[in-house]
């Protein structure tokens, strides 16, 4: 029974630095995607407001609480925390999940979203 499972054990840290390659990569996709799709109106530097507010730090942030950000009234009273689930639900369409507002951009792909996610937290955690 033991050298039935020894192939089995050997793989198994290969196994884990595959997850740990994709997931890097999946936070790579998603600075691409930030670029192309985020980057006109959201910086990634604390303090540059743009046409949205900047997206350092966002994981864990309170939805409208960025200092000399534009936000809706709806958006400031949402009463979201942004985590990888509320972003989520959010990036899918935003104006069903905040009624009221001024987000337009809806990223329907969820394999993109998870990307997006995947980069705004790793950037989040490295602040």
């Amino acid at each position: 029974m033991h050298r039935a499972l020894s192939p089995v054990l050997a793989l198994l840290p290969l196994l884990a630095l595959a997850g740990t390659a994709r997931a890097q990569d999946t936070a790579a996709d998603g600075e691409q995607i930030y670029r192309t799709r985020c980057a006109a109106c959201h910086a990634l530097d604390p303090g540059q407001n743009r046409i949205g507010p900047p997206l350092a730090g966002v994981v864990g942030r309170a939805a409208g609480s960025v200092e000399g950000g534009r936000y809706t009234d709806a958006m400031r009273e949402s009463g979201i925390v942004w985590d990888a689930e509320t972003l989520d639900v959010y990036l899918a369409n935003p104006r069903q999940r905040v009624p009221g507002t001024s987000m337009m951009f809806v990223l329907p792909d969820a394999a993109q979203r998870k990307a997006i996610i995947a980069f705004l937290r790793d950037r989040s955690a490295a602040e």
